[in-house]
């Protein structure tokens, strides 16, 4: 997972012919760019203090930008800490694309990738906990960010597997279960309920849903 201090990877804007009636148009680079920068404070002051630390008047000075101009970009804090945490998954993402993991079979293909993902968490547990908090607090206003979250980490999971193919029904349910299992594990982890040992152990019980008939 990169670093607090390196900025987010920026998606690739779709195309001016791709666009739907009534979507949000995409960002011009200026706003891209605003937007990282916003990002990036936000990750850093997490990252510093956790989730009491990302005071939005204190990210709007730290990027440069106006406090009503923050607020178009995110609505709230927990807008921007979902955000920061989709950011984060999706350079992970990148990293696991470049690096994929070295075992045969899927499952611990799966454990694999998931124990580098919450390895890097662990670097940076007040980030951690700020972004799952972030999640924790989200409301239907959030849903769709949240949305976001949740198909990047399954997606993460499917990259993991390494097939040409789509998923079967039951692969998908797996992921489901995995991605369940992941998001429990961290919460457990951050509350001092369980050890890294065996939040491991359970990731890697998790993935072998993905050899069961």
């Amino acid at each position: 997972m990169p670093s607090p201090s390196s900025p987010p990877p920026t998606p690739a804007a779709p195309p001016a012919s791709a666009a739907v009636p009534g979507a949000t148009p995409p960002l011009t680079a200026r706003q891209a760019e605003r937007r990282r920068r916003i990002l990036r404070t936000a990750t850093v002051l997490a990252a510093r203090g956790g989730y009491d630390a990302v005071q939005m008047r204190e990210v709007a000075e730290g990027a440069q930008v106006a406090l009503g101009t923050l607020y178009r970009y995110f609505p709230s804090k927990v807008h921007l800490l979902v955000a920061v945490m989709l950011e984060q998954l999706r350079g992970l993402q990148e990293q696991v694309r470049r690096h994929p993991p070295t075992e045969r079979e899927p499952a611990p293909r799966v454990a694999e990738t998931l124990t580098r993902a919450f390895h890097a968490l662990q670097r940076e547990p007040l980030l951690a906990e700020a972004m799952v908090r972030a999640l924790s607090f989200a409301d239907r206003s959030v849903g769709a960010e949240v949305d976001q979250v949740s198909a990047t980490t399954g997606q993460l999971i499917l990259d993991a597997i390494g097939q040409s193919g789509p998923p079967t029904e039951t692969q998908r349910a797996a992921v489901r279960v995995i991605e369940h299992t992941w998001h429990a594990a961290l919460v457990a982890w951050l509350s001092g309920r369980a050890s890294i040992a065996e939040v491991r152990a359970d990731l890697h019980t998790a993935a072998r849903l993905l050899t069961l008939p």
